[in-house]
């Protein structure tokens, strides 16, 4: 976890998670109930994993709200009385949101500014908002209703003052082995014994652990101004190497592989910083933070004279960040936990 997050900021503090029962939600949850904080509320429609919760855990520093971002009063009864908000509810499958995209915008872009709007009316000190590499030049409905997420939370941040609510946003890649990834679909192909399927071999992700993006974001909390944008540096593996690494895990060497073709919606590589934006982001070391964007109606400016640092500069992207080699990338996988679920059931570890 972030050592830059001290105890004390959040001693007596009330923390909303929102999509809490999901993937991230959970990690968080599961880092922040040794912090003194007085309580974490998890807010989400799905009433069966909230219970799973409720037992799991049995804290009474956990209260439990269902409600849908799409339904501003639901989020209100939320976030009365909350100091800190952790905005991770989307809609985030790319068939999905593809097939209906309204839907994706009434959640990721509708919901974020029920949220946003409710914080800011109750008083809200810190509001991070999750978004997705999928964002940047986006291909698809997913990506794009994030992409006009984060311009909701930058054209919020506008009006606000830094010393009462600061709403900002992290934005990350691929997280291992996360619900729908293609890691967890590699292992099943292996347990029913049909071959593996790659779209194409030469395709690239970012490869991050689910506590790394908690950490980007505790990072957003400490760090964030209004209407920041925060990105971690992190490696990249094409997928024929994520295809090797599982079946070296695995020892399946032989298993066959199917190349079937890119998919409608998918890019041959995530970019994490466009080159307009690197012009304005700031190196903090292992993590870069976009600065607000200050522009407002007044055109002239940008019309008359142009950023020739923008014509010189470059994306960031997964492509061209580091290449993890096959050893690291096996030892990358085998340290999640779900994966060494996986390999325990399949009696290797």
């Amino acid at each position: 976890m972030n050592e830059g997050l001290s105890k004390e900021k959040l001693t007596d503090k009330t923390l909303l998670i929102t999509g809490g029962t999901g993937s991230f939600g959970q990690t968080v949850l599961k880092n922040f109930l040794d912090f003194p904080l007085k309580e974490i509320r998890i807010f989400s429609r799905d009433e069966k994993k909230q219970d799973d919760l409720r037992r799991r855990y049995q804290s009474k520093k956990i209260k439990f709200f269902i409600g849908d971002v799409r339904d501003r009063s639901s989020v209100d009864s939320a976030m009365s009385g909350v100091d800190y908000v952790f905005h991770s509810a989307a809609l985030k499958q790319v068939p999905s949101c593809e097939y209906f995209p309204l839907e994706a915008v009434k959640t990721n872009v509708l919901g974020t500014n029920n949220v946003l709007e409710s914080a800011i009316y109750h008083g809200v000190s810190r509001v991070i908002c999750l978004s997705t590499d999928k964002a940047v030049y986006p291909i698809n409905a997913m990506g794009m209703s994030k992409g006009l997420m984060e311009k909701t939370v930058i054209s919020k941040s506008r009006a606000l003052d830094d010393n009462k609510t600061v709403v900002c946003a992290t934005r990350y890649g691929n997280v291992m082995a996360s619900r729908g990834s293609v890691i967890p679909f590699f292992i099943d192909q292996i347990r029913r014994n049909v071959p593996i399927t790659l779209t194409d071999p030469a395709m690239t992700r970012f490869m991050m652990k689910l506590d790394d993006a908690v950490d980007l974001v505790l990072f957003a909390f400490k760090n964030a101004r209004n209407g920041d944008i925060f990105v971690q540096k992190a490696p990249a593996s094409t997928v024929a190497d994520i295809a090797d690494g599982i079946k070296t895990l695995f020892n399946v060497p032989d298993h066959p592989v199917k190349i079937i073709g890119t998919r409608h919606g998918e890019k041959l590589y995530e970019t994490l910083i466009t080159r307009e934006e690197m012009v304005k982001a700031e190196d903090l070391g292992r993590y870069y933070r976009i600065c607000s964007d200050s522009r407002d109606l007044n055109y002239s400016d940008y019309f008359d004279s142009g950023e020739k640092v923008i014509t010189q500069a470059g994306d960031y992207h997964s492509h061209n960040t580091e290449r993890l080699p096959l050893d690291k990338l096996v030892a990358k996988l085998k340290s999640l936990p779900e994966i060494q679920s996986d390999l325990k059931e399949f009696g290797i570890i």
